[in-house]
């Protein structure tokens, strides 16, 4: 079946309103919460035939994050969804007020690689949720996790309800061609770019999770070892292949010696002598962003790693040291296990080397001075942060995750999914018994009552 008449499908099915009975939403929530769980080895599998992602980081990062969402959403979905009560303008007396959540219709999710299974899920969840029909494009760059993905679906909802499309570059620009109620797309600025620009052309709402070169400060105060800890887990996990994963280390003059020492300890204890060898060390997800990175590496000063297998798509955790602000590793967004660090001496110079980028994804601070800490989340625009650790935020759904400018444009989460993919209707009930004629002309005589109506609101 052509994606046009899918989409075709697609509305007539929103019409119906069928998925607006909140109780029909719920039933195939529970359904696909189950089919996940049966499915768990078939996604681990996949994900690591995709990109030797081990078992562990797919649990962790993929499946045990949806299954939390639509737990959470099937919990919360009729509390949700119930018009919301709010207090009338005295303007409007007697009158109540409410705010009715309504679906936007027919939704286009356009889903990453790098964690091609709960970033396709997730905001599938939010979108059927808030009673929306979905077409779900997969990233081509996963095929065996996008099959399944696609098997899940396709066996959980009606075609006419949630469907995946799977396919190249071809598909998402035929997709992007489709007049849509609303976009969700998770991937690159770049590439965010062009889904502004074809959203625009019907004033499609949207939301775009994109990137950036997310800091990582490290003043003199800092708790070395945990801050090595953290940042080896943060940045390597997924071989670096994270949105949100620190993208370069600015550190004090003072602390970066020893920091590196025990950066090397930390990596060891993670991974090895050998993180190639390493069962929780996954790839570079092809061989074009292998030789991306590669690349930005050549020439460059390596403190720690900087090894690199074509054959295996393998590239060890590397520190490279002192990169000039011009230089390849530091113009773009890394998205792979290469860390940056460059010393720094006063705020000046920290303020000096983040506004030379756009405003990013992330923000992380070790430090264990207060002040510090509040200046620096107070005086740089980010999406969102971690003070002492790195990418937990990410793991609270009561915070939105989103970024800011070239970072992006909106946030989910949690309710946040269910209130992305929701038009907020307001709606006032005007009571018949009684009819002040203030505001109805001749207006002589009316003016200092209306002045005094508009102070009370």
């Amino acid at each position: 079946m052509s994606i046009q008449n899918i989409v075709q499908l697609q509305k007539d099915f929103f019409k119906s309103q069928k998925t607006k009975d909140i109780s029909f939403r719920k039933k195939v929530l529970k359904s696909l919460l189950k089919e996940i769980i049966a499915r768990e080895k078939d996604i681990i599998n996949a994900i690591h035939n995709d990109f030797k992602k081990s078992e562990y980081e797919t649990v962790m990062t993929e499946i045990s994050i949806v299954l939390s969402e639509l737990k959470l959403t099937i919990k919360n979905i009729h509390k949700w969804s119930k018009p919301k009560r709010v207090l009338p303008s005295l303007l409007n007396f007697p009158s109540s007020a409410k705010i009715y959540s309504e679906p936007f219709g027919n939704t286009l999710i356009i889903s990453p690689w790098n964690y091609p299974f709960q970033l396709a899920f997730a905001p599938l969840i939010g979108a059927v949720a808030a009673g929306n029909t979905v077409l779900l494009k997969p990233s081509e760059l996963t095929p065996n996790t996008s099959n399944i993905t696609s098997e899940i679906v396709h066996k959980i909802f009606q075609q006419d309800h949630v469907s995946v499309i799977e396919g190249g570059v071809s598909v998402s620009q035929e997709l992007l061609n489709i007049r849509w109620d609303y976009i969700f797309f998770t991937g690159s600025v770049s590439v965010g770019k062009i889904v502004a620009k074809a959203a625009a052309e019907y004033l499609t709402p949207t939301t775009l999770e994109l990137g950036g070169k997310s800091p990582c400060i490290i003043d003199e105060t800092a708790s070395l070892k945990l801050a090595a800890r953290r940042i080896v887990w943060g940045k390597f996990i997924n071989c670096g292949q994270t949105c949100i994963a620190p993208d370069y280390l600015l550190i004090h003059t003072s602390a970066k010696a020893e920091f590196i020492k025990l950066f090397k300890k930390e990596l060891q204890k993670a991974y090895g002598e050998a993180p190639k060898s390493s069962e929780d060390y996954a790839r570079i997800i092809n061989s074009k962003n292998f030789e991306r990175l590669s690349d930005m590496i050549k020439g460059e000063t390596i403190a720690v790693g900087g090894k690199t297998s074509k054959e295996d798509r393998y590239i060890s955790p590397t520190i490279v040291d002192e990169p000039l602000l011009t230089s390849k590793v530091m113009q773009e967004e890394i998205f792979g296990p290469l860390l940056p660090i460059i010393s720094y001496t006063s705020e000046q110079e920290i303020g000096n080397v983040i506004s030379s980028f756009d405003k990013p994804l992330a923000f992380y601070i070790f430090s264990n001075r207060k002040n510090f800490i509040r200046k620096m989340i107070s005086e740089y625009s980010f999406g969102g942060g971690t003070i002492n650790d790195t990418t937990v935020h990410f793991a609270n759904h009561r915070l939105p995750f989103g970024g800011v400018g070239e970072s992006g444009i909106g946030s989910y989460h949690g309710k946040r999914s269910f209130d992305t993919f929701t038009h907020k209707k307001g709606i006032v009930s005007r009571g018949t018994w009684l009819d002040i004629p203030t505001r109805y002309a001749p207006y002589k005589g009316k003016l200092k009552q209306l002045k005094t109506l508009m102070k009370l609101g």
